[in-house]
């Protein structure tokens, strides 16, 4: 059976993923410079700082003497990541001697911004002029609601049910891509990716609507590099501040109404003046996904038996339990329900793979049981695996082979990058070979050619 994984990055890949001359436009925002200086690894943004006031090449070998022997590797990943984000500017000499400076743009408004603070292109609006604004729960509710709103969207659009929601064309248009499928004569369904989908945590989730809202950016109209940058602007804000509307552009606008289906965005009518307040989801954009996500409250108990109880008021629960489970009934504030084969050969021909039903259990486990270890019982873990081994003998993985190394320093540091996306699947360090996931084989090219 085929496997979809989908992968959701964070800005910084998206940002390392732009033409060199989109790159160098985002770097007139001094708050951009800020957020790709947060997301670096720590000795990366160490050789940033300490280049801050140097406007001459360094050397790599000078550049190199700056990290003990044993820390090479996280050198080497350190500058590669630094030149994939044009924050260095790389120089091979004929002697084939490479040296490296601060990207000119990068360099001067990161001083200014280090000097003299940023400015953001907005200030909130005053109290006396916006009517009561939410609390900060009363905006985490809403922006919780707002999401469940959107995913009962795309659950209800595959069951071709009309709900009292409507979706903004763009958003739509995200759904179409990869998550729903449309054939001639019938209606929406969704796909294996877009069953994966429904069970990753938000953090996840939204980053992966984010990615497919910007790289579906240039058929709207709107070039990825502005909307990117103005999507890293929305981080510097304030959660729970009120901003007018009249600050905004019309391309800004159409955003941030898009962004306000997300929850990402609550937007407010006075008599005179509307205004736009960010949520914590628009305020974490910058943040990386490992540290955004953060242990919400769980629901679910799993028993021994494989009974299933869900204690929770949510249709949104209840729809996504029914992907691998059978729900036998729903009272007020629980759902009851039970683990069968027969529900789960069924969410394994939607896609989904018993790695992901237990990660979904264990990271919605309900506060009781989420301390104990395992928290969802091992038969039950065990079992469902067992029951997707019947369908999967085999198991085939995209993958390219990687051998000749020209030393073993580049052959570990191309397991290191491999390793930090997550996509090493075997290597050999005798032979010096190693096999990666084919999704990562053009970076590792590139990584590859920058250490020879």
């Amino acid at each position: 059976m085929p496997q979809v994984k989908i992968i959701a990055k964070n800005f910084m890949d998206m940002v390392s993923s732009l033409p060199a001359m989109k790159l160098d436009k985002l770097y007139e925002n001094a708050f951009i410079c800020e957020a790709i200086l947060r997301s670096l690894p720590p000795l990366a943004k160490k050789y940033v700082l300490q280049l801050l006031y140097i406007d001459v090449p360094v050397s790599a070998s000078s550049l190199q003497e700056w990290v003990l022997v044993d820390g090479a590797s996280k050198h080497r990943v350190a500058v590669d990541r630094l030149i994939q984000l044009r924050v260095f500017t790389e120089t091979v000499d004929r002697k084939k001697e490479a040296t490296y400076r601060l990207n000119l743009m990068f360099q001067m408004n990161l001083r200014k911004h280090v000097v003299h603070g940023g400015v953001l292109p907005r200030e909130p609006m005053a109290a006396n002029i916006t009517v009561r604004l939410p609390s900060l729960e009363e905006l985490d509710n809403y922006a919780a609601q707002q999401w469940e709103c959107f995913l009962l969207h795309l659950i209800n659009s595959a069951e071709v049910e009309v709900t009292t929601k409507s979706i903004s064309p763009s958003m739509m248009k995200v759904f179409q891509r990869g998550l729903l499928s449309q054939r001639d004569n019938e209606g929406s369904r969704l796909t294996e990716s877009g069953f994966q989908f429904l069970l990753m945590d938000t953090n996840a989730q939204l980053w992966y609507i984010i990615r497919e809202y910007i790289s579906n950016s240039e058929d709207r109209g709107v070039d990825s590099a502005d909307l990117i940058s103005f999507l890293l602007e929305l981080s510097f804000h304030v959660t729970g501040e009120a901003y007018n509307m009249n600050t905004l552009d019309e391309i800004q606008r159409i955003t941030v109404k898009d962004l306000a289906d997300l929850g990402l965005i609550k937007l407010q009518q006075g008599r005179k003046d509307s205004w736009f307040i960010p949520t914590k989801l628009a305020t974490n954009l910058s943040i990386s996904l490992s540290d955004a996500s953060s242990r919400k409250q769980g629901y679910v108990v799993v028993e021994t038996n494989f009974r299933l109880y869900a204690y929770s008021t949510s249709k949104l629960h209840c729809e996504i339990l029914r992907l691998f489970a059978r729900v036998e009934y729903q009272l007020p504030n629980l759902i009851v329900g039970s683990i069968t084969k027969e529900n789960l050969y069924k969410a394994f021909s939607n896609g989904i793979t018993a790695d992901q039903i237990i990660s979904f259990l264990q990271q919605n486990a309900h506060p009781r049981v989420a301390e104990k270890v395992p928290s969802v019982p091992e038969n039950v873990t065990d079992q469902i695996r067992l029951w997707e081994s019947d369908l999967n003998r085999v198991e085939m993985t995209p993958a390219h082979f990687f051998d000749d190394f020209p030393s073993r320093d580049v052959f570990e540091a191309a397991c290191d990058f491999a390793r930090e996306y997550s996509s090493l699947l075997w290597e050999d360090s005798k032979k010096m070979q190693l096999i990666v996931k084919t999704e990562i084989y053009a970076h590792m090219k590139e990584f590859l050619s920058h250490q020879k």
